[in-house]
């Protein structure tokens, strides 16, 4: 007769999963033996974190829930970090990991820790699998919460014992996704109206307009309506950069452009915005900027962010609705020169004798990427200069962890986004974040993926450094020596190189990303902080 791992897994396979990500373990023995038998590929990676970033990616990418596994105690407690930042940055994740038998929960034991009350701060939900008859239950709601607006992380602790037991069932049919309804008639007409009454209104671009897939109608809305467009970081691509509308994100610009012009406007209608991607109080410090908020949820209650209206339905649906509501002449590119000037900056080639930083970098891996190609970004330093440097043209394909902003995503998850998509993909990441998870290399070798990475090398967390700098005038504690990257990338078998001018890294760029190999490209950044400190 079969398990209850066989029919945990029977509901994985329901649920449309393909790839488990996961580290082996004992407490998990019967579920791994499960999978083998599935149409699921097992991915054995070299740490819970670098599955948790894979399974996070995937689904950011794909709106479908990315899996991972783990075994008890520390597997389960290395999963925490990417579970997290799957559940601030509003990716559907469903973790799952192994616990010892029932009969030994109640006292003392071996690797045995309260894993469910660990999870339950960082996910949508939480449980453990307690019996066999509960299993097609709570795999359905675990990806039914995980994947429902907002979505985020979900947790099953699933007991050895249990997994062992006999069990004749089956999964529970995903049904069409819950949607929310279209937006109230009233609701619409205020928030036209807020617009129509404004002389500067701007449209703020967050997360959700890209995750809920409302691209297509934000965009119809912006070229009607000629409204300027900021984007969180997290809102990349929502529009496409070319637009004249487009003003890059929140910071871009090399006269700090967009944050001067969503400072002058008087209206900001947000689209999918959380707070949590940008304070707010960098653009309402007087509290005298008129807000409409269009989301899935209501707006969080803070001082500098208070809606006039709120319009908590269907995104795209939302800003049809108020589009009914406005003449075509309601708006106008107030701004449109500031979009010339922050495009120029930011497209243009460097000079020979530029230094090598990220940002001149930038414009040489934008001109090798095309518009569906996927930038994955770490966190550093390197992030802020994507962010604000890197025009997106397509939602979804610069990638960037801003909720929890967790350092050592990029290499995992440019492997999850080479499984999960058609396209060619980067992975940029510092020297820093790049050594927390640099061993999920063998990981992609052993998976003939063949996606590219760039690691920016300064020798520090120069994030940190910098800021240090900046309010003490030295720095402390964040030096770092590192290993011969290219020897280290090639111990894997993979191709690897150091370019030294402009003219070899053009070259690099463009051999390496639409090439069928894993590659590594070391940029050494020329070092551009003070010298004081430590």
């Amino acid at each position: 007769m079969p398990t209850a791992a066989d029919l945990l897994v029977a509901c994985l396979e329901a649920e449309g999963v393909e790839y488990v990500y996961g580290l082996p373990g004992e407490e998990i023995e019967a579920l791994l033996f499960s999978l083998r038998e599935s149409s699921i590929t097992f991915v054995p990676t070299r740490h819970e974190q670098g599955a948790a970033f894979m399974a996070d990616v995937h689904g950011r990418l794909t709106g479908e829930a990315g899996v991972c596994l783990s075994t008890l105690g520390p597997g389960a407690t290395n999963l925490v970090t990417g579970v997290a930042d799957a559940q601030l940055d509003k990716s559907p994740v469903v973790a799952i990991t192994g616990q010892g038998g029932r009969e030994r929960l109640h006292k003392e034991s071996h690797q045995a820790l309260d894993v469910v009350d660990i999870f339950e701060p960082i996910v949508e939900w939480n449980a453990q699998i307690a019996a066999p008859e509960v299993v097609p239950e709570s795999i359905r709601k675990a990806f039914k919460l995980a994947e429902y607006e907002k979505p985020g992380a979900t947790h099953l602790e699933f007991p050895e014992d249990v997994a062992s037991e006999p069990i004749d069932a089956s999964p529970i049919l995903a049904r069409q996704q819950v949607r929310r309804p279209d937006p109230d008639t009233e609701s619409a007409v205020r928030a036209a109206n807020v617009i129509e009454d404004a002389e500067r209104p701007i449209l703020l671009a967050g997360n959700g307009a890209v995750r809920t897939r409302a691209s297509d109608r934000l965009r119809a809305f912006v070229d009607r309506l000629n409204i300027p467009v900021v984007a969180t970081y997290m809102g990349k691509g929502a529009i496409s950069d070319r637009e004249p509308a487009s003003l890059l994100t929140l910071d871009s610009g090399p006269d700090d452009e967009a944050a001067s012009a969503i400072e002058l406007a008087d209206c900001v209608v947000t689209v999918g915005y959380d707070i949590a991607e940008h304070d707010p109080a960098a653009w309402n410090p007087d509290l005298e900027t008129a807000i409409v908020h269009v989301d899935h949820e209501p707006a969080e209650v803070y001082r500098h962010y208070n809606p006039d209206v709120e319009i908590v339905a269907d995104v795209g649906a939302s800003l049809e609705a108020i589009g009914d509501h406005l003449s075509a002449a309601a708006c106008s590119l107030w701004c449109a020169d500031r979009h010339d000037r922050i495009l120029e900056d930011v497209t243009a080639p460097p000079d020979a004798t530029d230094p090598v930083t990220v940002t001149n970098a930038l414009p040489l891996l934008r001109e090798a990427l095309a518009d569906e190609d996927i930038l994955i970004s770490d966190v550093g330093h390197h992030k802020l200069e994507i962010a604000q440097n890197y025009p997106t043209y397509e939602p979804n394909t610069c990638v960037i962890s801003n909720g929890l902003a967790s350092m050592g995503i990029a290499v995992p998850g440019a492997l999850a986004a080479d499984l999960a998509v058609d396209t060619n993909v980067v992975a940029g990441t510092g020297d820093g974040g790049f050594l927390m998870n640099a061993a999920e290399i063998e990981t992609a070798t052993r998976l003939d993926c063949e996606f590219t990475i760039v690691v920016f090398t300064d020798d520090d967390y120069g994030l940190i450094s910098a800021q240090q700098v900046d309010h003490r005038g030295e720095y402390t504690g964040t030096s770092l020596t590192n290993p011969d990257f290219v020897a280290f990338a090639e111990s894997f078998g993979i191709e690897a190189r150091r370019p030294e001018t402009w003219d070899e890294v053009e070259r690099a760029f463009a051999d390496a990303v639409p090439s069928d190999e894993l590659t590594l490209i070391e940029l050494r950044l020329d070092a551009s902080r003070s010298e004081s400190g430590g």
